[in-house]
């Protein structure tokens, strides 16, 4: 998978080629665009795949848990409601 880096380094790549004439000029809208793209992502708090991926893994036991503690619960109350006669 493409680091964040990569992928606006691309995108920079293929902006500058459309940039008519070349040296400075292309390379202060490179380092200004450069410099936007990485606040902005900055600012949308985006987590990595890995990241993404532990907390997918803890939210699915989290939820095996409380599936078996929702069964379990159903369970005692069955046998509470078949012990006193209701």
């Amino acid at each position: 998978m493409k680091s964040a880096s990569a992928t606006i380094e691309k995108v920079l790549e293929q902006i500058a080629v459309l940039v008519p004439g070349g040296g400075a000029a292309r390379d202060e809208l490179r380092a200004l665009l450069n410099a936007s793209f990485s606040s902005m992502l900055t600012r949308m708090n985006l987590v990595s795949r890995e990241e993404f991926d532990a907390q997918a893994a803890l939210l699915a036991r989290a939820r095996e848990k409380l599936e078996a503690l929702e069964a379990r619960l159903a369970s005692l109350e069955q046998t509470a409601q078949t012990g006193s006669g209701h």
